[in-house]
This record gives structure tokens, C-alpha cells and sequence, in this order.
């Protein structure tokens, strides 16, 4: 099968792709993740079905992986349409309903409907396009992986970083705001969504399963999230650098699950970004308690002024 890297395919401009990598997968151990897709066929798409997924014209359904489409938070019967989603089904019909499309492939190629797991490429009055790169840098996804599937994500997250910094689509939609990780009711809300957290981690702590970093003192209300050992085996290098993110403020994103509080399971490096060079001595957030031994000398809750959220745009890739 040849080997397509996605550097040259695209014919990208060279500073797209020599961001500081303070915050990708290997910043921390000096290691850069190299961007190498799997040539596949060329199709003609048939169909949009949905903001992320296409029909080919050889009747195979293929899932765009690598730019997570927004969808509506709204899933009660008869919910009218979420108008990003309606905006990202548009621009993805503009760019390639009745065009041929080149697949590449990178890690699992298929998902457990059975639909294909690729990125997709066009010829545009003879621009080189990337599908992905497209929706993510105009705002209208995310930058996400799945397990077997996080190839490509420095490039992945330096387009989104571009539509970020633009506030292009879903970057001013307070749905898809960043997080505070001190809003633990917040997030509890969100369970099963997709999000993006920042805030300073606490404490780096491990069990024989799962490296912990938590955001607050209660690791039993507080958000938290957990690195799990087979994940550290297969990026060892990167593993070894988790006790460095105590008391530096970083970015965690991934789904919200519930697991004595919000919790996000680490995949992938990509998943955390640090948003400062060095960390600083931590300081309990906003309302937070004191944890005691004995419950009942826990202090009372103090009202404080909420800090100003973080601007989108902060990733430092």
C-alpha cells in the first residue's frame, strides 16, 4: 500500500507545521509525531448523510475521523435542527457532494457500524484540499481521535488552532466554549460530551492501573483526569513527563464520564496541552473545600469572584 505523508499530499505552507510543540503529543520529550496516511482509492461522494459522515458512490458509508462535527445538545423528539451541525452539513456538501475523493487511511480503518475511518482529499482548481483540515480551520470541528485512530493529530490541532483564533463557527458558540475545570457541576452536565477543560493540575498521582491528574483537592467530587497504564506502556516516553504537569495550567479534552466527578479518560498525548512553560505553586480553586479526615470539620463553601474564562485560542502547539 503506498505510504501518502500528509505534509507533502497537501503541499501545506512549512509554518503550518513547525508550531512550538509545547502542547502536542512528544512536546515534552523533544519527540515529533510524524504524519504518515495509507493511500486508498479514489470515490465519488453520492450523499452528505450527516456533518460527519458521507456516501461513496460505491455505496460504503465513510466517517470523516479526526474532525468531531457539533451536534445538538437538544436530543428530545421534535427538537428543531442545531444550526452549526445544519452549518458544517452545508459547507461539507458545498466542498464535496459529486466530487471525487481520494481515502487515506491512518491506524483502525473501520468503526464498529462498519463505516469507513479515513481522511479525505480533493483537487479544488487545482488546489490540493483536505477535507478535515478544511472543517477544522474554518470552525465548523473539532480536532479528536479515537483509540486506533489518532493519527495526523499535530496537524489536526494546528488547523483547528487557526479557527480557534479566528472565533470561526463553533469558537463563538458558548456550547463549545473551553471549560473551567473548577465548574465541577458544570461538567457533570455534560456527561457524554465531547469537551475541551482547562485548568491547573493539583497533584500527579498513580495506582497500579491509572496515573491521576487532579484539578481539585476532593478527587472524589473534582475533576480529574486518568492516564491509564496501558496508555503510558504504549507512550512511555511521553508517560514518563506526567509528574511535570503538577501545578501547571493545561487543557484536557475527551469525553466527560462520571467517576467520583468528571472525569476524562487519557488516550492519546494529544489529549493534554500545556498552557504554561513552567509550573506554579497550586492554589485551590474557586469554592473549593479543604478535605479533612473527619467530615464534619469540612469548612463551609466561600463565594469568590469566578475567573474570566480562558480566550479560545490558548493552545500552544
Amino acid at each position: 500500500m503506498r505510504l501518502l505523508p500528509l505534509a507533502a499530499a497537501l503541499g501545506l505552507i512549512p509554518a503550518l507545521l513547525s508550531f512550538p510543540s509545547a502542547g502536542q503529543p512528544g512536546a515534552q520529550t523533544g519527540q515529533r509525531a510524524e504524519c504518515t496516511l495509507q493511500a486508498g482509492p479514489a470515490q465519488a461522494v453520492v450523499r452528505v448523510i450527516d456533518a460527519e459522515t458521507l456516501l461513496l458512490d460505491d455505496n460504503r458509508e465513510v466517517r470523516l475521523i479526526g474532525a468531531l462535527a457539533p451536534r445538538s445538545p437538544d436530543m428530545r423528539s421534535g427538537a428543531r435542527p442545531w444550526p452549526p451541525e445544519q452549518q458544517t452539513i452545508e459547507v461539507l456538501r458545498d466542498l464535496v457532494l459529486g466530487r471525487s475523493v481520494e481515502l487515506a487511511y491512518g491506524g483502525r480503518r473501520r468503526d464498529r457500524y462498519g463505516r469507513l475511518l479515513a481522511h479525505l482529499f480533493l483537487d479544488r482548481a487545482g488546489e490540493r484540499v483536505w477535507v478535515q483540515g478544511q472543517l477544522l480551520s474554518s470552525g465548523h470541528a473539532r480536532a479528536y481521535g479515537l483509540p486506533g485512530s489518532f493519527a495526523c493529530m499535530r496537524e489536526l490541532l494546528a488547523h483547528e488552532r487557526a479557527g480557534r483564533e479566528a472565533q470561526a463557527g463553533l469558537w463563538s458558540n458558548a456550547a463549545y466554549a473551553v471549560r473551567p475545570a473548577w465548574r465541577t457541576r458544570a461538567l457533570m452536565r455534560m456527561r457524554n460530551t465531547y469537551q475541551i477543560v482547562e485548568g491547573r493540575v493539583l497533584r500527579v498521582a498513580s495506582s497500579k492501573s491509572t496515573t491521576y491528574l487532579n484539578f481539585g483537592r476532593d478527587w472524589r467530587r473534582d475533576f480529574t483526569a486518568g492516564v491509564a497504564a496501558g496508555t503510558a506502556r504504549a507512550h512511555a516516553q511521553w508517560a514518563k513527563t506526567l509528574a511535570s504537569l503538577e501545578g501547571r495550567r493545561v487543557e484536557v479534552r475527551g469525553w466527560i464520564e462520571y467517576r467520583n466527578g468528571p472525569y476524562i479518560r487519557i488516550e492519546h498525548p494529544s489529549q493534554i496541552a500545556i498552557l504554561e512553560a513552567e509550573p506554579r505553586p497550586s492554589e485551590p480553586a474557586p469554592g473549593a473545600p479543604t478535605v479533612s479526615s473527619d467530615p464534619k470539620e469540612m469548612p463551609p463553601r466561600q463565594k469568590q469572584e469566578r475567573p474570566a474564562q480562558k480566550k479560545p485560542g490558548a493552545l500552544d502547539l
